[in-house]
């Protein structure tokens, strides 16, 4: 029980990757804080607006006093080039970029001994698709945003990120091409996620920060081409 009473926060964790996160905290003793913009017993509230996470800053800091873990989860808007207009494509940068920016820096009074801020990014951040502008760019931001954030606060707090890959939130089987186009044959789940969010956050990783940790199967190392591996390209 590595987490025992430490102060764990997740943003976008009422769902998905954040859920599994939040959840493999408490499970390890931790005392975990979420903020999502869907309803339940969180706090609610859209962290692309300042005020929003400033209040909600407060009320962790009002309840717990300090900060050990902070998970920069909440997922941006995901529009290409072709609909996405000007403020749809700033308000993902918000959420994906300058949310995590300005609550790690709220909390960097408050950080304890031995803190870590862990970034979720993707491997969009290396690898695009058509029309996923957006959801790209935030998640190139944030993997930067890490390196930059883990020399501000050496000595203090330990920043890294993960770059999950196709990640199935419903934990879905998968086989055949779907899951060999994966050197490791299969699709993740959010407990892949997860369980490295734990490692990078315990004493096991102590020497580790600024790092960025592609998690996807091995899909973006392996080449593949149409008619091989099962995999063909349709127009």
């Amino acid at each position: 029980m590595e987490f025992q009473d430490k102060v764990v926060v997740v943003t976008g964790g009422a769902n998905g990757i954040g859920k599994a996160i939040a959840e493999a905290f408490a499970s390890e003793g931790a005392k975990v804080a979420v903020i999502d913009k869907v309803d339940g017993e969180h706090f609610v509230g859209d962290i692309s607006d300042s005020h929003i996470l400033e209040a909600f800053a407060k009320e962790v800091i009002d309840k717990y006093g300090r900060v050990d873990v902070l998970v920069n989860n909440a997922m941006p808007l995901k529009k290409g080039i072709d609909e996405c207009s000007f403020e749809e494509f700033q308000h993902a940068l918000n959420v994906g970029v300058a949310a995590p920016f300005y609550l790690t820096k709220l909390f960097m009074p408050y950080f304890g001994v031995g803190a870590s801020v862990i970034n979720i990014s993707s491997s969009r951040d290396r690898m695009s698709m058509p029309q996923t502008e957006s959801y790209t760019a935030a998640k190139g931001g944030i993997s930067a945003l890490t390196h930059a954030l883990a020399v501000s606060l050496a000595g203090r707090v330990r920043v890294n990120s993960i770059s999950p890959g196709w990640i199935d939130t419903d934990y879905i089987e998968y086989d055949g091409p779907d899951a060999i186009q994966q050197p490791v044959g299969r699709v993740g789940n959010p407990m892949d996620i997860a369980n490295m969010v734990l490692f990078l956050c315990s004493d096991k990783a102590g020497f580790i920060t600024g790092e960025n940790i592609c998690i996807d199967g091995g899909m973006t190392k392996q080449m593949i081409y149409h008619d091989e591996w099962g995999w063909k390209l349709e127009n």
